[in-house]
């Protein structure tokens, strides 16, 4: 995965006002109150909400088409925790495929973080 790619992808999607963090497999962090060490708090939220129990809410994901880039934003159960998938990483492009690939994403992401990319829009 092109970290650069994946970084400008989500500066095209994503509101221009609001901070964000980048993990390694695609799993962007939307921090709605942006405080402290951005990083570290995007961190704290991908560690609850990234890693997938099956049977439960973190099992449970949407796939977004995107109109802006080609690709899907996978949505699980915390909505500013969104993972990337580029229509290349896969073979079949079926909403099943893609969401289980992306929840695989967001599960490498939160259980092993690490930040690739943190976009501070905090004003000052």
């Amino acid at each position: 995965m092109n970290h650069e790619i994946v970084i400008e992808t989500w500066r095209r999607l994503l509101d221009p006002a609001k901070s964000w963090v980048l993990f390694t497999h695609g799993t962007c962090v939307i921090l709605m109150e942006p405080t402290g060490d951005l990083a570290q708090q995007a961190t704290t939220i991908l560690r609850e909400y990234g890693p997938v129990h099956v049977g439960s809410p973190a099992g449970d994901f949407n796939v977004i088409t995107l109109d802006d880039v080609p690709g899907w934003a996978v949505t699980g159960h915390h909505p500013d925790v969104l993972t990337y998938v580029a229509p290349d990483e896969l073979e079949e492009h079926g909403n099943l495929h893609v969401g289980l690939f992306g929840r695989a994403k967001r599960d490498r992401d939160g259980c092993e973080p690490a930040v690739v990319h943190v976009e501070d829009m905090r004003p000052g």
